[in-house]
């Protein structure tokens, strides 16, 4: 395909574009590669419709950007380690992701980006919703963003993935690992400069922050619940309806996600796989 036949259009005022006329099943060029990546900084999170992507498909795609993640806690498919499949039976209670978040922010080297796949959606529910953390940042005081940019935040997989976890609970067509003992606590700024675009963006996680650094749990939890509020207020968001073939590739340095589960009893089968930073 030529490199200027991809259209963008934007979605919301705030984050999120949805990009037209390219295959992602198709040797891009490095060209079209570009425009894809600069249009997930600048939108935050992008989406493609009528797309068909088999498994090592989605993984050459996901490659273009950045080495793929293996999850530690989800099996990925046996062929494709680097596929998660995301599968809420009509038995499932609980779905996956059925919370704000962002990826994998529990490691020492978490994911820049994640790319979801729709395979079979429900008839109706099963909408993500996106926050742009860098517009919660933005709409903070001067002095409230002074503040946290002294910061850094402790993250761990050690609550989510736990016995009582949401993300652990036992799902009919997913192999979920509990999380035992001890997994690692890992540190990261609490205002993070966006290493493409210098865009600042608070990046603190509902699901793995644990406790500001230097700080105990007790003395976080006021400060952190003030922005876990702050960062998922409805002027700051966008909301996606899926259909089968569409994919969603948001960007995890700026960006919140939330998969509503208000489908019960019927079937949601989407596959991602999750975009590594470069080594250095």
């Amino acid at each position: 395909m030529a490199d200027n036949s991809l259209s963008i259009r934007k979605v919301s005022g705030t984050l999120g574009a949805e990009l037209s006329g390219v295959d992602l099943s198709a040797g891009l060029s490095d060209g079209v590669i570009a425009q894809i990546r600069a249009a997930l900084v600048e939108h935050q999170v992008i989406f493609f419709r009528d797309q068909t992507l088999t498994p090592a498909q989605q993984v050459a795609f996901g490659k273009r950007f950045g080495p793929l993640n293996i999850h530690p806690y989800v099996t990925g498919m046996a062929d494709h380690p680097e596929v998660m499949e995301i599968i809420k039976e009509p038995s499932d209670k609980t779905n996956f992701g059925g919370g704000w978040h962002s990826d994998t922010s529990f490691l020492e080297r978490p994911a820049i980006g994640s790319i979801l796949y729709a395979i079979e959606i429900p008839e109706w529910g099963g909408d993500t919703l996106f926050a742009s953390q860098a517009a919660a940042y933005d709409a903070l005081t001067p002095g409230m963003r002074a503040t946290l940019e002294t910061l850094n935040a402790v993250h761990s997989a050690g609550r989510e993935y736990s016995a009582a976890g949401h993300s652990a609970q036992k799902r009919g067509s997913m192999s979920v690992v509990e999380a035992e003992g001890a997994v690692g606590e890992f540190i990261h700024p609490v205002v993070l400069t966006h290493p493409e675009n210098g865009r600042k963006a608070l990046y603190v996680n509902p699901a793995f922050t644990m406790r500001f650094e230097g700080w105990s749990a007790r003395e976080s939890k006021p400060l952190l619940d003030f922005l876990f509020d702050h960062c998922r207020q409805e002027g700051r968001t966008c909301r996606f309806v899926w259909t089968p073939g569409s994919v969603a590739f948001w960007d995890n340095r700026s960006v919140w996600h939330y998969a509503l589960n208000d489908y019960h009893g019927q079937r949601r089968h989407m596959r991602r796989v999750t975009v590594d930073p470069v080594s250095a």
